[in-house]
């Protein structure tokens, strides 16, 4: 799950990020609106979960959450800020926002409101992604497949190999490049190595392969990946 954290202040900005990491998440963290706006209008459906500081060098997190939705994204919003009159309250959800979290706040308070948050939104409330016959189970960052003859078999998966084949589970049949899987599994600061993707997918590949689904991910050549869920039977 990727989020865009938008945050000037560097301390809590680090420690949101750092948080959020350690609880599975891929946060991407910019210091001002404008450059949240760019990364928002580049790839519109990148992210999951948007943290909007309310006070921001450029755009204000308002001004985000009001540009989002005029252009119908539907993007689950919470707002940070020490505004806490009522008046604020409902200036903030008015603008867009799906929350609303008044500093100084506890990081698990923020877990708490980002897990409401995908409780309330469509997108999140299965635990399951399923294709096929191959099921992801979000609880326990795991991937069973069911046969025919009704047998059962499950696998654990580290963060990053959930991630690249959640990423194709959601793209069944269609081809995928390099970029668009960097841009799913890394954050936009992270140096990025020219073979990784290559590696991530070698060390699934290997993975699956233990279980009888060595066919389960095609390679294009020069072109990308193909999840095909028919091969998993």
């Amino acid at each position: 799950m990727k989020v865009l954290l938008v945050e000037d202040e560097p301390d809590l900005g680090a420690s949101i990020q750092q948080k959020l990491s350690k609880e599975r998440y891929i946060v991407d963290w910019v210091a001002d609106g404008d450059e949240a706006w760019s990364c928002l209008q580049d790839n519109p459906d990148k992210y999951t979960l948007a943290i909007f500081d309310w006070l921001l060098p450029g755009l204000s997190g308002l001004e985000l959450c009001k540009y989002l939705r005029l252009r119908n994204n539907p993007l689950p919003v919470l707002i940070l800020t020490a505004r806490d009159s009522m008046e604020d309250k409902v200036t903030g959800l008015d603008a867009g926002a799906d929350d609303y979290l008044i500093k100084p706040f506890g990081m698990e308070e923020l877990l708490a409101r980002l897990r409401a948050l995908q409780r309330r939104v469509p997108q999140f409330q299965s635990q399951h992604l399923e294709v096929g016959s191959i099921v992801l189970d979000y609880g326990n960052f795991a991937v069973t497949c069911r046969y025919p003859n009704g047998e059962i078999k499950a696998i654990t998966l580290t963060k990053k190999e959930f991630n690249l084949l959640e990423y194709l589970m959601k793209h069944p049949g269609v081809i995928v490049t390099r970029d668009q899987i960097l841009n799913h599994l890394y954050t936009f600061d992270t140096e990025r190595v020219s073979n990784v993707v290559a590696a991530q997918m070698r060390l699934l590949r290997r993975k699956l392969s233990k279980y009888g689904w060595d066919s389960l991910i095609e390679t294009i050549p020069c072109m990308g990946y193909r999840f095909n869920p028919a091969n998993a039977d």
